[in-house]
Order: C-alpha cells, then structure tokens, then sequence
C-alpha cells in the first residue's frame, strides 16, 4: 500500500501545468506526503521569491512553522544552509551540534524534535527554496527515506520550475499579444487622423504621438479614442499648419 501511494504522489507532484495550480495546495500535499511516507514525524518547506527572500510556506505542525520562523528571524539553522548551500544538511542528533546550530538545536529539541535533516529544493544551479525533516528520535534516516525524500524534493522542484516558467511564458505571449493589438489600433488611429487632418501617415503618427506626450496618455489608449470617437481631433495647438 505505501508503495502504492508513492506511485499516486509522485503522480499528483507532476502535475502542476492545470488551470486551478494552487502553490500552497502543492507543497501542503509534498510536506503531508513526506511525513506518512518517510521515517520522520514533521515536515516544513522554506520557499525563496524571485529576488532570494525566503519565506516559511507550510509545515505538517505548528512546532516546526515556529522552528522554521526561528531559523528565518536569527538567520541560521540547518534548513537555511540548505538553501544558501545547495547541499543536504544531516543534524541526526540535536545535542550534539556546532555552535552554528546551537540555538535552532535547543529550540528544536524544547519541542520535541531531536533530529532534522534538510534537503535543498534545487535544479541545475537554481535553488528555489529547502524541504526540512524533522524527527522526534534521534538517528539517521534510513537508505530508503533519504533516498524517496531525494526523489519527492526533486520531482517537486522541477516541477515548481515547470509551473513558473509556463506561467512566465504565459505572461510574455499575454503582453506580446497585447503589444500587438495596441499597434493594430495605432495603425488605424493614424488612417483615421491622415483622412481627417489630409496628413500623409507619417505626419498623422507625429501628431498622435505628439499629443500622447503632451497629455501624458499613452499611445495606444489614445489611439483607441481617435478610433471610437467620431469626428475627434487634437487641440487647434497640436494640429499642423494648413
């Protein structure tokens, strides 16, 4: 059965590219996921924005979204290493850590974890963020949970990056397509000012554009009123000489 479920989750972990793709809902199912699969007790995820900020996203408890908050608000921790590394961090045993470590251990332990163990959410040389393990024994995870944590974290991050970038491209077709639409109405509000000023299309656009700058309206919102609008003209000012 737990094999079983393996198989669904990483299924449900790949699938990021619907309509209704929820973030929260994503990484809520990685962290549940890892603690009814793996040997742990707790799970929590430290995500990083665009410009590197990282943020506590969810957990499985509220001890860990406080260890999380510790680790962010003094700037260390084992789940921050992760991240600004790269690299697995190991804590299997809380009492017995560097000085580094030393407070975040005392706090864990205060709440009843004695292990932890982070792992970086990283693509290539793109880290997006640090899943952390927590465990209320000490002692190192078995072969087997490191080895289905290494392969839940990675199919989770690549397909976080999969998301982003097809939302990204989304976002670049969406203004390439509204970048073209505005020079089609441009285009025809230049038509309709060369007809009804008897300008060539050249001195239309000067005096489209030249009013756009004057009013401080952009070209395109303007040219949409000298498309809808009958009969409008520029002030007798911006016009050209007869």
């Amino acid at each position: 059965m737990k094999q079983q479920r393996l198989v669904e989750t990483f299924v449900e972990l790949a699938d990021t590219l619907v309509d209704d793709f929820d973030v929260l809902d994503f990484l809520q199912l990685l962290v549940d996921r890892c603690v009814e699969l793996l040997a742990i007790d707790a799970a929590g995820i430290l995500l990083a924005t665009v410009d590197g900020e990282l943020h506590m996203i969810t957990s499985s408890s509220e001890a860990v979204r406080r260890l999380e908050l510790f680790q962010l608000r003094h700037g260390e921790g084992p789940c921050l290493a992760a991240y600004r590394t790269g690299l697995v961090v190991s804590r299997p045993d809380l009492t017995r850590v560097g000085a580094a470590d030393a407070r975040f251990a005392a706090a864990a332990i205060a709440d009843g974890y004695h292990a932890v163990f982070a792992l970086p959410m990283r693509l290539r040389a793109d880290t997006i963020g640090a899943l952390n393990l927590f465990s209320a024994t000490a002692g190192d995870l078995d072969e087997l949970s490191w080895h289905t944590a290494k392969a839940l974290v990675d199919v989770a991050t690549i397909s976080l990056l999969q998301a982003r970038a097809v939302r990204d491209h989304a976002l670049l077709s969406e203004q390439l397509q509204e970048a073209l639409t505005s020079r089609v109405i441009i285009e025809q509000a230049k038509g309709v000012l060369a007809e009804r000023l008897g300008l060539d299309m050249a001195g239309a656009f000067d005096v489209l554009r030249g009013h756009a700058r004057d009013t401080n309206t952009k070209l395109s919102e303007l040219a949409r009123v000298v498309v809808t609008e009958t009969g409008w003209t520029p002030p007798a000012g911006r016009r050209p000489p007869v």
